[in-house]
């Protein structure tokens, strides 16, 4: 009987290991190209592009992935692999003082202007992900 519960506790722990790997195999991946980027183009590039008075006023243009990963003229926007100290995400999540809270133009069916929250989601599984370019 002992052998019995052995071998069953064994089957268990592989089985719940197994969950565990086919849990992480499941995340996506983000892409920069198709997920980040587009977001990028559609909410942010009006103020963030070159010559762009957001761009103009902080020195970070997200025209490009070098020009996002150069950051501002005040330091790094995305730490790759950290979210936590990446202040992209600290000012898209307006967790700063609200007057550089981002953005903040307003588009068609979003008056304020705030990114959804599936879209703070992607960019921040992205840092997580080690902010690629892919």
């Amino acid at each position: 009987m002992r052998k019995l519960t052995a071998v069953r506790l064994s089957w268990m722990a592989l089985l719940a290991i197994g969950a565990g790997c086919s849990h992480e195999a499941t995340v996506k991946e983000v892409s920069f190209k198709n997920d980040i980027y587009p977001i990028f183009q559609a909410r942010c590039m009006i103020c963030h592009a070159e010559g762009a008075p957001g761009c103009v006023a902080s020195g970070f243009s997200l025209a490009t992935y070098d020009s996002l990963m150069k950051g501002t003229k005040f330091g790094p926007m995305v730490v790759p692999g950290d979210s936590a100290d990446s202040n992209l995400l600290t000012l898209v999540k307006h967790k700063a003082d609200p007057s550089i809270a981002m953005p903040r133009s307003p588009t068609p069916g979003n008056p304020s202007g705030w990114l959804e929250a599936k879209q703070i989601d992607l960019i921040e599984t992205w840092i997580s992900q080690g902010a690629r370019n892919n």
